[in-house]
């Protein structure tokens, strides 16, 4: 059961979408498995539905899940452990260097420098 930190410092739809990658990862959800529905999720977490529709369309664009229709949403057959880690690796990193202020382009100038050494 996935829960969510309202004190702490992770806004909620990021906290969801670690959640979510890192089941993917694991295992825990496989490919084509539904996710609960935004409502049922929200409801169940005591977030606004927007936050849950928001962390749904950012592992959407992480390759992760798909958005099915009334299908509803699912595990993407891309999806695989290592998309799942980097994505989640990826959200926690945005969290953290946000705080320093420095903006988009220098971020990822110094990102690229650290790839480009490893």
């Amino acid at each position: 059961m996935m829960t969510i930190d309202h004190d702490g410092p992770v806004p909620p739809f990021q906290q969801i979408c670690a959640d979510v990658a890192a089941r993917i990862e694991t295992g825990e959800l496989t490919v084509g498995e539904r996710l609960p529905s935004v409502r049922s999720l929200a409801a169940e977490l005591g977030v606004a539905p927007g936050t849950v529709a928001k962390a749904y369309t950012e592992l959407e664009g992480a390759g992760l899940v798909e958005a099915m229709g009334r299908s509803g949403t699912r595990v993407a057959a891309g999806a695989d452990g290592t998309r799942a880690l980097a994505a989640s690796a990826a959200a926690e990193f945005a969290i953290r260097v946000r705080r320093l202020g420095l903006d988009t382009e220098e971020l990822l100038r110094i990102v690229r420098t650290h790839l480009d050494r490893t």
